[in-house]
């Protein structure tokens, strides 16, 4: 009789010891985004400040502090197309409070362009959202005396040499692409950031520049470089008289590169949640659409499946485009 008692208190025993784990998990889960965020925030970008997308970012992350309660950081770690910046997020601790700003032409195209990566932009990393879609302009200093993309295109053929500047995967490959539709011969000279380039272009260094349009506008505005064509398959609002590529002869070309938020993999999921409705609730905001208005962009408001779907049409999407651009993989 003691045993079957004993061996009763045993299985009960045993049945309580399972239960308790999974009833922690499912309690301590929404406390946690219940909880979340309680000290400030950290966004990184691969960008330096003041460039394109550092002002694209911090549109959203000024916005981010009001919504959250919190003080949100920004951390620019510029360098290796984005890869320092990803790097740094991927070995950071999954908990929310380290977000990456990054530009689906990093998160997708890095793997075609690089022999080998430390991290896999897909098992790597949990998407947030998808926020903004930025265009890219093809552009000239203010004095030069082409008028129109086919006016460029008409003297990069008749040349034997020519230079062309870029300072992020979009432009490399949307460069490339052009130029060999176009049948000219040109080089392509690396630069830091667009602050760098400018200058080049200003005083002709440099034949033509495909720059982001954040940056590019305020040139635009300041009367140093002046727009041929933009590489989205939309006219940006700030330039509505200058045509797309595709408008101007390069019918299927575009190149407009989204921007999201992720973070590590293994962020809980009620997190992840939550911030994907801060996310939401920013973009719909009508001051950002219209701050992203004046910096070439258009908002998006792709939640976390979403933009993990997006992502992985665009890994596949990239591939044979850069190979057919002949862009050879970096170390």
């Amino acid at each position: 009789m003691k045993f079957l008692v004993s061996r009763r208190a045993a299985l009960i025993g045993c049945s309580m010891l399972a239960v308790l784990p999974l009833a922690s998990i499912n309690t301590s889960a929404p406390a946690m985004a219940q909880d979340f965020p309680s000290r400030p925030l950290k966004v990184v970008i691969g960008f330096p400040a003041g460039s394109g997308a550092d002002i694209l970012g911090r549109n959203i992350t000024n916005k981010l502090q009001e919504v959250s309660g919190q003080p949100v950081v920004v951390e620019n770690r510029p360098g290796a197309n984005s890869n320092i910046a990803i790097g740094v997020v991927k070995n950071s601790k999954p908990d929310g409070y380290t977000m990456l700003f990054v530009a689906n032409s990093n998160m997708a195209m890095n793997k075609w362009l690089f022999k080998s990566l430390p991290f896999d932009t897909q098992k790597d990393f949990t998407p947030v959202a998808a926020w903004a879609q930025l265009g890219f302009v093809v552009v000239v200093g203010a004095d030069s005396k082409h008028k129109t993309l086919a006016d460029l295109t008409a003297l990069l053929k008749s040349k034997p040499q020519n230079k062309y500047g870029t300072t992020n995967q979009t432009a490399v490959v949307s460069s490339e692409y052009y130029r060999q539709l176009a049948g000219f011969e040109a080089v392509n000279v690396g630069y830091r950031t667009a602050p760098d380039a400018t200058p080049d272009v200003v005083n002709g260094t440099l034949d033509f520049m495909i720059m982001d349009g954040t940056f590019a506008l305020g040139q635009i505005r300041n009367g140093k470089i002046k727009a041929l064509a933009v590489t989205s398959q939309w006219r940006i609002a700030d330039i509505p008289d200058v045509p797309t590529m595709d408008e101007a002869g390069h019918k299927g070309f575009d190149f407009a590169p989204w921007w999201a938020t992720y973070v590590p993999a293994g962020t809980p999921a009620p997190i992840v949640a939550k911030l994907e409705g801060y996310h939401k609730q920013i973009v719909q905001m009508p001051d950002i659409k219209e701050a992203l208005k004046k910096i070439a962009s258009v908002p998006l408001t792709l939640g976390s499946a979403e933009t993990a779907k997006k992502l992985a049409e665009e890994v596949d999407k990239w591939g044979p485009i850069i190979k057919a651009a002949g862009i050879p993989q970096q170390e």
